[in-house]
């Protein structure tokens, strides 16, 4: 597949022995553009349910007020785009890991120097979380990359078999014991309540009081989530050792036929949960839904990637490859801006709008990203906080500027 490059040596093992990073011109351009787009349904989800309202909100309620174009806004996203944006962004970072470990893997400091990008990740997840905005994902992916690359040490096999065997007991645990408990309903309609009282007029130091507060229910949704976050994490690592990425290898070819096993089967999943089509217990409605959300994510990441393969498809999603490439910073900027145009040390909007008001808001500051993106591009070689990333990741200053 002519968009999957991978016959630049950064992205061989055993190429180089010196540790840099991979250069912008050896980038895999489509899995930027996946990352790109990826990003816009992340930001959606996180405009419209968990900086216009409290997160919690959506455990209390199974409607959003509003009229017809909330409600369809909201069945669209929720059907859609809901979990399956956060499930590709853990399927794309377990690609990032693979190739990072095997791009060093002459080095001799290659676990040193992995530990240290994970440990910047962590400590940027950190800041985020706690000074910017508590939904952060960051912090969450750092602790994953840890268990993924100490797994990518091991067997070839090892990531794949394990990762598998996670997935299967995440879409299985609405049968097991719950590995945490969720706040009372009580707890949450308290919450939600102080949420509307706090964020909206509040200034920036009962904002981040709050936010705090806020972390002790929280954490039981990272718990639930996280062994699929690490699951997809070392089942895509183990797809790209595999070659399904990769130009002109044999497992490149069941990309197509991937793509649209994901989508169809995702998709029509996705539908029967949203529409009680099936009457099944609750568990295996769970499970269902889980396992329709896995499919879709990887059906649409092996869509735009088939995608970029073509001529006239490539010209049409080129422009989300830089916002691709500065995901990092475009993600805790759209924090930055949201935190202000929702709290009260900014515009206040928290609570104050419905959800094509947020989307509208949402989708212009990703349209400027895309802008700002391709333009700082131009002039540099990585956005602010790659560069830092990488920086701290090599334990020496970076260049900065392009050429």
């Amino acid at each position: 597949m002519a968009a999957l490059r991978s016959e630049t040596a950064d992205l061989r093992p055993g190429a180089t022995t010196d540790a840099h990073p991979v250069a912008p011109t050896d980038r895999i351009v489509a899995i930027d553009v996946v990352r790109g787009i990826t990003l816009f349904g992340v930001m959606a989800i996180n405009v419209t349910t968990a900086f216009r309202l409290s997160i919690f909100e959506q455990f209390l309620h199974d409607h959003v007020d509003g009229g017809w174009l909330d409600q369809a806004l909201h069945s669209f996203l929720m059907t859609a785009i809901d979990l399956k944006a956060f499930a590709l962004f853990s399927l794309l970072f377990g690609i990032g890991l693979a190739i990072q470990h095997d791009h060093l893997s002459p080095h001799p400091q290659r676990i040193t120097l992995l530990i240290r990008r994970l440990a910047f990740l962590m400590l940027v997840g950190g800041v985020h979380l706690l000074l910017i905005w508590n939904g952060d994902i960051l912090f969450e992916y750092a602790i994953a990359g840890f268990i993924v690359v100490a797994l990518l040490f091991g067997p070839s096999r090892l990531p794949a078999a394990v990762g598998l065997a996670l997935l299967a007991v995440f879409i299985a645990s609405p049968f097991l014991p719950p590995i945490a408990t969720m706040p009372s309903r009580s707890w949450m309609t308290q919450i939600v309540a102080e949420a509307t009282r706090v964020y909206g007029p509040g200034g920036l130091a009962d904002v981040l009081a709050f936010r705090i507060r806020e972390l002790s229910g929280l954490l039981p949704l990272h718990l639930f989530i996280f062994p699929r976050t690490v699951a997809l994490m070392l089942i895509d690592a183990a797809a790209w050792r595999a070659g399904l990425f990769q130009r002109g290898s044999r497992a490149s070819w069941w990309l197509p036929s991937a793509a649209a096993i994901g989508v169809g089967c995702g998709a029509a999943l996705a539908v029967i949960h949203a529409i009680g089509l099936l009457d099944l217990g609750w568990q295996s409605q769970l499970s269902l839904e889980r396992l329709g959300t896995v499919l879709l994510a990887f059906g649409y990441g092996a869509v735009i990637i088939c995608a970029f393969d073509k001529t006239r498809a490539r010209s049409l999603l080129a422009w989300a490859a830089p916002l691709g490439r500065m995901a990092f910073t475009n993600y805790v900027m759209q924090s930055v801006v949201f935190g202000w145009l929702f709290y009260g040390y900014g515009l206040g909007l928290f609570s104050k709008v419905g959800v094509a008001t947020a989307l509208a808001l949402g989708t212009s500051v990703y349209a400027a990203q895309v802008v700002f993106s391709a333009h700082w591009l131009r002039r540099y070689r990585f956005g602010p906080l790659e560069w830092l990333w990488r920086s701290a990741m090599y334990g020496a200053w970076q260049p900065f500027r392009s050429g």
